[in-house]
Formats: C-alpha cells, sequence, structure tokens
C-alpha cells in the first residue's frame, strides 16, 4: 500500500488537530476567578481526558489514511470523500469536546471569595457519573478506532491482491507474446498456421493422414539444393578437370599407405616376440642372420651343420626338449643350465632370437658330415606349414645349399 501526505494536507490536519486541542484548555484553565475544587482537578479524570484525547487523534489519523486509501481507489470520488470525511471527524470531535465541558467542569457557586485568602483547595472526588460517562466515551472511541482499522487493513489486503493479479497478468501477457525468434523462424519458413489448414487442404485423406499443399521445411529443401551443389563440383574436380583423384586412384593411394604402415607395425612388433608369439621366419635375410649367429656361438657345441658334438643332433626327428619354433625360442631364452645349455636372452634381442631359432628348424632333413645319434624322444610337427610362394621356395633352396 502507498500512501502520500503532502505538505499541504499535513499542515490542514495540523490546524485542525490544534484546533481540537484548544477547545480542551477549560478543562485545565476552567472559569476565570478563585481557584476552587472540582471534579477537573481529580487525577483519574486528568488520566481518562488524557486517554481520550489520544484516542480522538488516533481516529483522526486513521480517518485520514482510510480517506488517502479510499481515494486511490475510486478516484473519481475522491475530493468528496476526503472533505466529508474530514468535516464529519471535525464536527463530531468538536461536538463531543462541547458537550464534555460542560458537565465535568462547572464552577463551585460556593468557593471562598476572599481575594486576600490563598490557602489551596483540596481537589474534589470524580463522582460515579462523570466516571462512567468518560468511560463510555474511551469504549466508544475504541471501537470506532478497531473499525476503522479493520476497513483499512481490507482495502489493503484488496489493494494487494489487485496488485498481484495486474502483476501475473502481465507476466502472462508477456509470455503468450512471440520471441523475435519465433517470428523470424516463422517468416522463414512461411508455413501455414494451423488455422488456415483448410485454405490448403488437397482433399486427400489417408487413414486420417490429410495431404497439405504447404511450403517444405527450410532445412529439407537448402539442404537438397547444397546436395545438388556439392553433386557438381565433385564431378567437375574428379572427371572433367581431374584436379582431385578419382576413386580409382584414392583406393591405390589407401593400399600403398596400408602397405607402408603394415611394414612398419612388423618391424615395431619384432622386438615385442617372445616364446608364446614367436612365428617361424622364412624369409632369407632372416635365416641369413640367423646362420651367422648360430656358426659364431652354437657351432662349438652343435657343428656349422648341426650334426651335433657335445649338443643333440638338430637335423634328424628327435628333440629333448620339443621341436616346434616355440620350443626352439624358449630354449634359446631360457637355457637348460643344468644340461650346458645357457640363456641367450641377454645376449641378443627377441627378434635374433627367433632368427636363430628359424635357422635350427631349416636344419631339419639336411645330411650333416658326421652326424650324431638320436637323443630325446621323437616329435612331429603338429601344424602344416602353408606353402611358401615361388620366391619363397627359391630362397629356401638358396639357404638348404649353402648349408650344406
Amino acid at each position: 500500500m502507498k500512501i502520500h501526505l503532502s505538505g499541504k494536507k499535513y499542515s490542514n490536519g495540523l490546524k485542525k488537530a490544534t484546533t481540537m486541542i484548544a477547545l480542551l484548555v477549560p478543562v485545565f484553565t476552567f472559569a476565570a476567578g478563585p481557584k476552587v475544587g472540582s471534579e477537573a482537578s481529580n487525577p483519574v479524570a486528568i488520566a481518562m481526558m488524557g486517554t481520550a484525547i489520544v484516542l480522538l487523534l488516533a481516529i483522526y489519523i486513521t480517518s485520514r489514511l482510510l480517506i488517502q486509501q479510499a481515494k486511490v481507489k475510486v478516484e473519481r470520488f475522491k475530493s468528496e470523500q476526503k472533505e466529508n470525511a474530514a468535516k464529519a471527524v471535525t464536527a463530531a470531535v468538536i461536538l463531543f469536546l462541547c458537550c464534555l465541558s460542560g458537565p465535568l467542569f462547572a464552577q463551585d457557586a460556593g468557593a471562598a471569595t476572599d481575594a486576600a485568602a490563598q490557602v489551596t483547595v483540596a481537589p474534589a472526588a470524580l463522582s460515579d457519573s462523570s466516571f462512567y460517562f468518560l468511560c463510555t466515551v474511551i469504549a466508544i472511541e475504541l471501537v470506532i478506532l478497531l473499525g476503522l482499522l479493520s476497513q483499512l487493513q481490507a482495502m489493503m489486503k484488496v489493494e494487494k491482491v489487485a496488485e498481484v493479479e495486474s502483476t501475473v497478468e502481465a507476466e502472462s501477457t508477456a509470455a503468450a507474446k512471440p520471441s523475435s525468434f519465433k517470428k523470424w523462424w516463422d517468416n522463414f519458413n512461411k508455413l501455414k498456421p494451423i488455422q488456415e489448414e483448410a485454405s490448403i487442404d488437397l482433399g486427400h485423406d489417408y487413414d486420417g493422414i490429410r495431404e497439405l499443399d504447404n511450403r517444405l521445411p527450410p532445412w529439407w529443401l537448402y539442404g537438397f539444393f547444397l546436395c545438388i551443389f556439392f553433386a557438381i563440383v565433385y564431378l567437375w574436380q574428379h572427371q572433367v578437370s581431374h584436379s582431385a583423384p578419382n576413386a580409382i586412384e584414392e583406393y591405390q593411394t589407401s593400399v600403398a599407405e596400408a602397405a607402408v604402415a603394415k611394414e612398419a607395425y612388423l618391424a615395431k612388433s619384432k622386438n615385442s616376440v617372445d616364446e608364446n608369439t614367436v612365428k617361424l621366419l622364412t624369409d632369407a635375410d632372416d635365416l641369413a642372420s640367423g646362420k651367422k649367429i648360430f656358426s659364431t656361438v652354437c657351432a662349438a657345441c652343435h657343428l656349422a651343420d648341426g650334426g651335433g658334438i657335445v649338443g643333440p643332433n638338430l637335423t634328424d626327428d628327435y628333440w629333448i626338449h620339443g621341436g616346434s619354433i616355440q620350443d626352439i625360442f624358449k630354449t634359446l631364452k631360457y637355457g637348460w643350465p643344468e644340461k650346458g645349455m645357457k640363456s641367450w636372452k641377454d645376449d641378443y634381442s627377441p627378434v635374433q632370437l627367433a632368427q636363430i631359432a628359424s635357422f635350427v628348424k631349416s636344419l631339419h632333413g639336411t645330411k650333416p658330415a658326421t652326424p650324431k645319434e638320436p637323443q630325446g624322444e621323437l616329435y612331429k610337427e603338429e601344424n602344416t606349414i602353408a606353402p611358401a610362394t615361388d620366391s619363397l621356395k627359391k630362397d629356401s633352396a638358396k639357404t638348404s645349399a649353402f648349408v650344406r
């Protein structure tokens, strides 16, 4: 609630309040003449009169607030209601004070008239009629004040409800108002609203689905145009100007890049080989590298042709610790110290161990000069090695001839 009290209105109210207080002067000054005892000098009467004056001021201020609130609520009756209510309250207060001055403060006719006598007269006792009269006045003022306050509270509540309703209405109006983006999107699509679909209905109904002569969505339409433009550019580059490779050329380039990547991977993965992943090497370079190491460190026990001297014969079908490529790699890597075979894992890399093991496997079936008697158990290959290509066969033949 907003209450506005301008300086002029406040000055008028102050003048009226001053007038009411001036009417109460007889309460304290009484009539001119010698001092006499009366009911007005009684402390109870003074306290009750003070209470009545305070309640009158409260009633006046509350009525002013009520008038101001009513003026905001009903603008066209502003001047009339304010003036009438102020006059009525002022007249009621003046009438009440005039009536109150008579019965309470009448002069005592039997008072001493001797001007020389300066003896103070004791205040008279408050009569029952005066006491009940003052109590009635205070009670009436309280009822009036409570009524004005309840009316003021009701008007404030109505005003608050109206403000809330106006706020909700403003928010709903703002929410119902379409955003600038939605307006732009609708204009961009140029679609018919649902209220105007009857004007573009083609009359075809398929299980409740109506056919409308509506505009295609812009994302679909412009996407289709973009595809057409891309197709023209692609055709010109790859088929007309040949400024970019065609599909066959791109495939060949991809295959070449994959081959290079494969070779790099194999070269990198050779160093990670172990007894579980080792594979038989048939490349001539790998076998030659294996033979070189074998002739240097292994020939002392197995002879250069693998016939065996201290160590077993490596050309027959009998093996002490297994004859697979994995078994031979494991023997080279960890050795058999109790039988005089040392571990070579600290001397050679996994790739070199795989090359040595592959060379040892290539000695199988050859005819050494002085073969040692068979040792161990008969071993047969579990998996048949796939046939080699012509080049591999030639390399193997050269290697075998070289070993012999």
